[in-house]
């Protein structure tokens, strides 16, 4: 077998993966990525593009079926869900290639194709089950990504229960669908659906949906999927999902009762496990943990020259967090000064649901479970003058500081663009910003920015417009 030699090898294209080549071209290494399926993985592929693209032409749709709201008349309003799916698999296509654009002008060499560690810095690279070459690297990186789990018993068929990536391209469109599971994967297929007038039914094994959200915001998103005609169920479970000709009968337990209800079709989003077979990690000292990576704070595993980033790893499952996790890894292995470690407190959280969910940082509970004093400030999108012009009034901005300190503990929003407001929070929490910092800075006018500036505002009792 041929012997090719590298610097760096990364075995998967996601963002973890692909960002990570790039950075290690310019730092000017020798640099390989594997990837055996599309490049940009799961995320730019079947996962947050795509879903974007859908759940665009869902609030489009949501804003016409609004339309006297703004003066305007609209009659016979329609859709043709092959023309929305055809639209958001040319918006995955077009961002695939422009990651392979990306690697081409940065000098790293694609291979199409498995990979499989094989010690002492080796790889077998494969091609339908086929070897192909040896490869040879000072430095392997893992970023194979992670896929749907599945529940006892529960398995996706790509039929009638899907996964995420059959309900990106239904061959139908039910007309009522069961999301079993309520983070951010269930809630954004939830709201998708309902919006296009699916019965949607979430069915939810804690006490509250968006578990990882502040409970605050979790009850005000409860509140708004409930208006929008969602059936939500916590603290239940689905213990079986019996398959007829053209649909689903959930056995759902709730309160000690079972009750069977049939559905269209079903979706599992329960959460995902880490992509660790068939990498030869048997024969190396590399740990896995249920299912996933173990790692330092480097990047490093216990094989010496082998590195693992992104979902592998474990939570949060994040594609920014791959993609920071991976320079940081590869910035270290290049010896470059001044270093940090991931911080995960640091890192935001989006759900793109209708209302849209934001946060980052610790919640109020946990907050408080970690002994801090805290001030807590709170703004409506009803007091803000962009909001109601937007035809947007209902939300919340919270934010959390340490009483003593002011430091910036956690911020949490639900309502229209806050996907985008985050980020202010986000830069706040890296710049190590108190709350005279948000307080002396100047938002514009009329922006949705400006609650930010009055929830720091209303935590320390000097809010302005509420």
């Amino acid at each position: 077998m041929a012997e090719n030699v590298f610097d760096t090898i990364i075995i998967g294209s996601g963002p973890g993966g692909y960002v990570t080549a790039i950075r290690a071209a310019q730092l000017g290494m020798k640099t390989a990525i594997l990837e055996r399926e599309h490049l940009g993985g799961i995320c730019l592929n079947w996962g947050c593009i795509p879903t974007k693209a859908l759940l665009r032409t869902a609030e489009i749709y949501r804003y016409i079926q609004h339309a006297d709201d703004f003066g305007l008349s609209v009659s016979d309003l329609s859709f043709d869900i092959n023309k929305i799916i055809e639209r958001s698999r040319s918006v995955a296509k077009q961002l695939s290639s422009g990651v392979a654009y990306l690697l081409k002008k940065n000098s790293v060499e694609v291979l199409e194709g498995h990979g499989k560690l094989a010690g002492n810095g080796k790889i077998i690279f494969e091609k339908n089950d086929n070897t192909v070459s040896e490869l040879a690297a000072k430095n392997i990186i893992l970023a194979t990504g992670a896929r749907a789990r599945s529940l006892p018993k529960i398995e996706p068929d790509g039929k009638l229960i899907w996964t995420y990536k059959e309900a990106m391209v239904p061959d139908v469109m039910p007309k009522s669908l069961l999301v079993i599971g309520s983070g951010a994967i269930g809630i954004e297929f939830a709201s998708f659906y309902r919006t296009l007038g699916v019965d949607v039914t979430v069915v939810e094994l804690l006490t509250r949906i968006l578990p990882v959200e502040d409970e605050e915001i979790s009850q005000l998103a409860q509140k708004a999927f409930v208006s929008q005609g969602m059936q939500i169920l916590t603290s239940a479970t689905v213990t079986a999902l019996k398959k007829g000709q053209d649909n689903v009968t959930a056995t759902i337990t709730t309160d000690g009762n079972s009750i069977e209800t049939t559905f269209d079709r079903a979706i599992i989003a329960v959460g995902i496990t880490g992509n660790v077979e068939n990498l030869g990690l048997d024969a190396t000292d590399v740990l896995v943990d249920h299912n996933h990576i173990k790692i330092d704070k480097w990047g490093k595993t216990n094989e010496p020259g082998v590195f693992a980033i992104g979902d592998v790893v474990g939570p949060p499952w994040l594609a920014h967090k791959a993609t920071h996790e991976g320079i940081i890894c590869i910035e270290k292995i290049a010896g470059m000064p001044n270093i940090h470690p991931l911080d995960t407190r640091r890192i935001p959280g989006c759900t793109y649901c209708h209302p849209q969910v934001a946060s980052v940082g610790l919640t109020e509970a946990i907050a408080i479970e970690k002994g801090y004093k805290v001030k807590v400030g709170r703004f409506p999108f009803t007091g803000n003058g962009k909001a109601i012009a937007l035809g947007e009034p209902e939300g919340l901005v919270k934010t959390i500081f340490d009483s003593s300190t002011g430091e910036l503990l956690g911020a949490h929003m639900i309502g229209a663009e806050v996907t985008e407001l985050i980020q202010g929070y986000s830069i706040a929490k890296s710049l190590e910003t108190t709350e005279i910092e948000l307080m002396e800075t100047i938002f514009p006018h009329p922006t949705l920015s400006e609650m930010i500036h009055e929830s720091v505002l209303d935590a320390y009792g000097r809010v302005i417009h509420f």
